[in-house]
């Protein structure tokens, strides 16, 4: 079907970045995996260690006609620190960083220009930092850690909490 599309993310933690995506209506599917390195089928231990070169991510299936990339890019922004180089909140290292994996020319346009307009808007103190780069394979995480949210809240509620991920939204974008 021509209006199922992906879209693909990095932003820290992916136990963190499913649960944003996966309550919109038009989103089918929001999977846990690593994109963006050179080690093929990495596992979670590998991509931790962060020598592999994979960004933790997610791969997003949505319907274009129920919503459109732009508003998935506007959810991407609200859910990260796009000013920070080394990592998300108290997840570190190169895994961590952020990224706008596009799979098309539209998607690349599209968000550069979303990354240009929040750069311009003042709202942070620090440039936006936020790679935009070509999609490439995304090897989907271990079972264990699909749909984390659902089948472990406590743990991921604990692990929320003490990132500091709620605050900054609160801070920067309520």
């Amino acid at each position: 079907m021509q209006n199922i599309k992906r879209a693909t993310f990095a932003g820290g933690c992916f136990w963190c970045m499913v649960k944003p995506f996966d309550q919109w209506e038009g989103v089918h599917n929001v999977v846990s995996g690593y994109t963006g390195g050179s080690v093929e089928n990495p596992t979670y231990k590998q991509v931790k260690q962060g020598t592999t070169g994979h960004y933790e991510a997610v791969e997003i299936t949505y319907d274009s006609n129920i919503i459109n990339y732009e508003t998935i890019l506007e959810l991407y922004w609200q859910q990260i620190d796009p000013t920070d180089p080394n990592g998300q909140f108290h997840d570190r290292g190169p895994q961590y960083r952020t990224a706008i994996f596009y799979h098309d020319e539209d998607q690349k346009q599209l968000a550069e220009t979303s990354k240009d307009r929040l750069n311009n808007s003042g709202k942070f103190n620090q440039p936006i930092v936020t790679e935009i780069l070509a999609a490439s394979t995304f090897y989907l995480a271990e079972e264990y850690h699909q749909d984390f949210y659902q089948k472990n809240p406590d743990e991921y509620q604990n692990d929320r909490n003490k990132s500091g991920r709620d605050q900054f939204i609160q801070k920067h974008w309520t």
